[in-house]
């Protein structure tokens, strides 16, 4: 079973190389986060089973922009369904909302985006034949801080069925060098979560271990950026993982697609 998970950008300018690379890659289940409207309703045109949900609102130059996350599907759904969670930003320090808007001001090479919040997380619950049921998560743990991922990650696994075997895939934002961590701080958490910059990967991992699930892709960089894991997929110890890689083709995005591909055991 092959499982990809990517970040493909919101305003990515390569939207045709990015279906195409889709539509050719043979996957069994494929995540994808910041899908821009256009691109969400081409795919609703295509011939995949697909589960979505809104991933976030925002203005652009007083434009309304809606980001969607997508789970594409080779077997059809039972069950999807969007987890609603919180819009911190405006609960943060003034040095915080100040920081995200340049961010993101920044990165879309645009001046003041203004964040509107309708954030959601997605599950659904997939038959695979000859195995059974199976649940996926696609997530995006917002750049934040490491208290604020930590708690979100936790309420969005919540929705875990220790019975069935469980995907996560999705960027979780997790920064682990200490040229990149003072965002940490600026986003509204300590100064020792800029300091200790090895401690929320740390932590997650041991939170991954208490939800019985295997990071395929440790220690791998999946953001050039960065230099470092913020694209995950996480697997039940149910499944065996036969190869786990980073794929060098970021097709527009500044985060490479990864990919997992499982043996299950039954």
């Amino acid at each position: 079973m092959k499982i990809y998970s990517w970040n493909m950008l919101f305003k990515n300018h390569e939207l045709d190389r990015a279906f195409e690379f889709i539509a050719q890659n043979g996957f069994d289940m494929f995540c994808l986060q910041e899908v821009p409207e256009a691109f969400l309703e081409r795919l609703k045109q295509s011939s995949y089973h697909l589960a979505y949900a809104v991933e976030s609102n925002f203005t652009v130059r007083k434009k309304l922009e809606t980001i969607s996350l997508v789970i594409i599907s080779k077997y059809p759904f039972i069950y999807s369904e969007a987890i609603p969670l919180t819009y911190y930003e405006p609960a943060l320090p003034r040095r915080s909302r100040l920081a995200a808007r340049i961010i993101y001001g920044l990165h879309d090479l645009q001046v003041w985006p203004k964040g509107l919040g309708n954030r959601h997380a997605l599950y659904a619950d997939i038959e695979i034949p000859e195995y059974g049921i199976m649940r996926i998560f696609n997530i995006h743990l917002p750049l934040m801080n490491p208290s604020i991922r930590a708690e979100e990650f936790e309420r969005i696994m919540r929705q875990k069925d220790s019975q069935l075997p469980t995907i996560v895939c999705g960027d979780f934002n997790l920064l682990e060098k200490p040229y990149i961590t003072p965002l940490n701080w600026l986003l509204g958490g300590r100064v020792s979560d800029a300091l200790l910059y090895k401690r929320e990967r740390t932590v997650i991992e041991k939170h991954f271990v208490e939800h019985e699930l295997q990071n395929a892709l440790r220690d791998n960089v999946t953001h050039p950026l960065s230099r470092s894991q913020l694209d995950h997929i996480l697997v039940s110890n149910s499944f065996s993982i036969k190869n786990a890689e980073v794929l060098p083709d970021r097709i527009g995005s500044d985060h490479h697609p990864i990919c997992v591909q499982l043996n299950i055991d039954k």
